[in-house]
């Protein structure tokens, strides 16, 4: 996997150049990825990134588990805000950039963001901003992240 990992970048750089020539094909008209493909992406540059170990698609409220054992649940977002269906136990949230690394705009407990959430949407989410997550990190000790390998 770390042959494919190093490809990431490069990969995504090559999807936002078709984005591109998309929306400039089709004025009006967005091509933004999103749902599983950004989520996926997510999971696995996350996975690389702090050494988790990926669940099947589709866990109920995590996403992976750590090498201590700490379940885990990833968001990916390219916007400006991520939707919680559950609260987990702890939580990374990345933004994805279309050079094709990524952020981290949070890193710690799921309940610190959970209680910070807004109301339950139809959609089933409770949704909270990147900005808000931010503020949350400066709280956040360093021993309730994960950390990076």
């Amino acid at each position: 996997m770390t042959n494919n990992i190093e490809r990431m970048p490069e990969l995504i750089q090559e999807m936002y150049a078709i984005i591109h020539k998309l929306e400039e094909n089709f004025p009006g008209r967005h091509f933004t990825p999103d749902g599983h493909l950004v989520g996926s992406i997510g999971e696995v540059l996350a996975s690389h990134q702090y050494g988790l170990t990926l669940m099947p698609a589709s866990f109920e409220k995590h996403d992976a588990r750590s090498v201590d054992g700490r379940m885990v649940q990833i968001k990916a977002t390219q916007g400006k805000s991520i939707g919680l269906s559950s609260q987990p136990d702890y939580l990374i949230v990345i933004k994805i950039l279309p050079n094709g690394l990524s952020e981290e705009i949070f890193n710690g407990p799921g309940r610190l963001a959970w209680d910070n959430a807004g109301k339950m949407q139809k959609n089933g989410h409770r949704p909270i901003s990147a900005f808000k997550l931010r503020g949350l990190m400066e709280s956040v000790e360093e021993g309730q992240c994960i950390a990076k390998v």
